[in-house]
């Protein structure tokens, strides 16, 4: 991503949505952008994991968690299969786990914060739905585009 998420904003404001909320950058990239593919789940990252597996083909997972801090959905070692499976990168509306070893990974991960506990194992949750948090709504496919200012949605 060469144009700041500002620029852009400048541009092209009327046809994007800017996300209000205040997400912390976790990955070793702190710009990326790409297609936009969903998963909503609460508490619980089977969903996304198995989403990640899957080839990303520069696609940004973002993930509303229901801004939940409770427990991490993502950690080292799911964040190593977006990387190992070519996603441009991970926003999650919820927390993250092992933010040292995440910082040293090439991919952008923004999250609301961490914490060492784990996620559920049921399964609970669905990928590809449209998401509404942070004042936007993110349609799968959508373009995203994010930086150090924050992450803007192509309507």
């Amino acid at each position: 991503m060469t144009t700041s998420t500002a620029d852009l904003w400048d541009e092209r404001g009327d046809q994007l949505s800017s996300l209000t909320t205040q997400f912390r950058d976790f990955g070793g990239l702190t710009r990326f952008a790409g297609p936009a593919r969903t998963v909503r789940c609460h508490e619980d990252n089977v969903v996304l994991a198995a989403l990640l597996e899957t080839p990303g083909d520069g696609a940004v997972l973002v993930v509303d968690g229901g801004g939940s801090l409770h427990c991490a959905l993502m950690g080292d070692r799911i964040a190593g299969l977006a990387v190992d499976n070519g996603w441009g990168g991970v926003i999650i509306n919820g927390a993250v786990r092992d933010s040292a070893a995440l910082a040293a990974l090439p991919i952008g991960i923004k999250a609301l914060g961490v914490n060492p506990r784990k996620s559920g194992k049921a399964g609970a949750g669905e990928a590809d739905v449209e998401l509404r948090f942070g004042d936007a709504v993110i349609r799968p496919g959508a373009m995203i585009h994010a930086d150090e200012d924050g992450v803007v949605v192509d309507r």
